[in-house]
């Protein structure tokens, strides 16, 4: 079984509660999550419903989603690194910042963005050593090579790309454990723990974006300009005002796409590097299957077992544990009174392992994707990308991503567990409370 935190039982006091929450949200709450459609949370400072039924889910992302928007308490922990960025905007802004960003990512453009992802997939096995070693910041390190080699055409080792990824090191260190306020309404009072920190970092982060913006505007305009995200984003028209995204607005959305194309990614990718180690025979068939990847963008589709562990890990470790909708009037769920302006906790974690949906939940098993009921089950309760409009853009090439990163990793190197076994956390995404430390040793072929 796959390690996960047991969930707390019984009720507890306020203060127990909120201790819990800020040390580890998912051990925090309550057990019966994992077997319950839907659960409200009420006391003078708290009022939440957690909604595990797929019928709720479904309203809310997709049937009905602008009578939920996302939370705009959001907006306390995520704004000054984000700023109004297609992440956490709603209305009208977020309308119009998608009309300009999707077509960026449409099916036919991760064909362009492929080479850049296969040369920082080899370029991350290259840098591993054998030896036991936390593989937590080697997963960072790939993925940020990966968001900058496809928005900015620049390798990780180009020196400003290192210190965005130097300041985002320090930023992760600066922010809650998660962002308390978006899911749980905690009156304005309630102090919000590093903000002054945070907001230091997030301004040091958004100043050196600002001045990949800034030179790559210029060039642009002189015509240089590499086919790139950055350049199709940024020279990419609202097909509805004709107007492009204002240097701000390009901030926002580059410090997004760094959010959610770096962090979110090397954290699957660590823990699908620890559920291989930890099922050597699926590893060994991922081994074998690496040899089928080449320069040829087709042949990523060959790769179906790479895939179905991706998908296994995004499973069991979606890379955000949890997020909030807010009701915009009274709604009536499963008989009970919702009331206007209460928050929704949508929960990919409890989703992904609830007990009632899916066959043994805490198994790693990637098998199931080819069965009829795996299908089934995911069709109702598999979001790690959410679901509906609000659904990731980049989805396709994170899974692109991920399928190439495993391949050329474990073609090149042999994983073994430790004796230190990982404890999954809720921080901005799902880590691992002490990292993941794996043992590495060269393929015969690679010696």
């Amino acid at each position: 079984m796959t390690p996960r935190p047991q969930g707390a039982t019984g009720r507890g006091t306020l203060r127990g509660l909120m201790r819990g929450f800020r040390r580890d949200l998912l051990s925090a709450l309550p057990e019966r999550l994992y077997g319950a459609w839907m659960a409200e949370f009420r006391n003078p400072l708290i009022h939440s419903f957690f909604c595990n039924d797929p019928a709720l889910v479904r309203l809310i992302l997709q049937d009905r989603p602008a009578d939920f928007p996302k939370s705009s308490r959001m907006r306390e922990g995520l704004a000054p690194l984000l700023g109004n960025g297609v992440f956490i905007s709603n209305g009208e802004d977020w309308a119009r910042q998608r009309r300009i960003i999707d077509p960026s990512f449409e099916g036919g453009r991760l064909r362009d963005s492929y080479p850049a992802v296969l040369d920082a997939a080899r370029a991350a096995a290259d840098r591993l050593q054998p030896g036991t070693q936390d593989l937590e910041p080697e997963a960072t390190h790939a993925a940020a090579d990966v968001i900058f080699r496809t928005l900015f055409s620049l390798p990780i080792e180009h020196r400003i790309a290192a210190e965005v990824f130097a300041a985002f090191r320090d930023h992760q260190a600066a922010q809650p454990l998660v962002n308390l306020a978006a899911l749980l309404p905690l009156p304005r009072w309630v102090p919000r723990p590093h903000s002054h920190r945070t907001r230091a970092t997030a301004t040091q982060i958004r100043g050196l974006i600002t001045g990949l913006v800034h030179d790559r505007q210029k060039a642009v305009a002189a015509g240089t300009a590499p086919d790139d995200l950055a350049t199709r984003i940024m020279t990419t028209p609202d097909p509805r005002t004709g107007t492009c995204f204002s240097r701000a607005e390009m901030v926002d959305q580059v410090a997004v796409l760094f959010l959610a194309g770096h962090e979110t990614s090397a954290s699957v990718l660590a823990w699908a590097l620890w559920l291989l180690a930890a099922h050597p025979d699926w590893q060994d068939r991922v081994a074998a299957e690496s040899t089928l990847l080449t320069e040829d963008f087709a042949s990523v589709g060959a790769l179906r077992t790479t895939r179905a562990v991706f998908r296994e890990a995004l499973r069991l470790y979606p890379a955000v544990a949890m997020f909030a909708r807010e009701a915009t009037r009274s709604e009536t769920f499963r008989t009970r009174a919702v009331p206007r302006g209460a928050q929704l906790v949508l929960s990919p974690w409890h989703l992904h392992r609830h007990n009632r949906l899916w066959d043994r939940p805490d198994a790693f098993d990637p098998a199931r994707w080819d069965t009829a009921e795996g299908k089934a089950s995911a069709r109702c309760a598999y979001i790690p990308f959410s679901a509906g409009p609000r659904a990731c853009p980049g989805a396709g090439l994170a899974m692109v991503e991920g399928v190439v990163m495993l391949a050329a990793i474990v073609g090149r190197w042999r994983l073994e567990v430790t004796e230190r076994q990982p404890m999954p956390v809720a921080r901005l995404t799902i880590r691992a409370a002490d990292g993941i430390w794996l043992r590495l040793t060269p393929r015969e072929e690679h010696r």
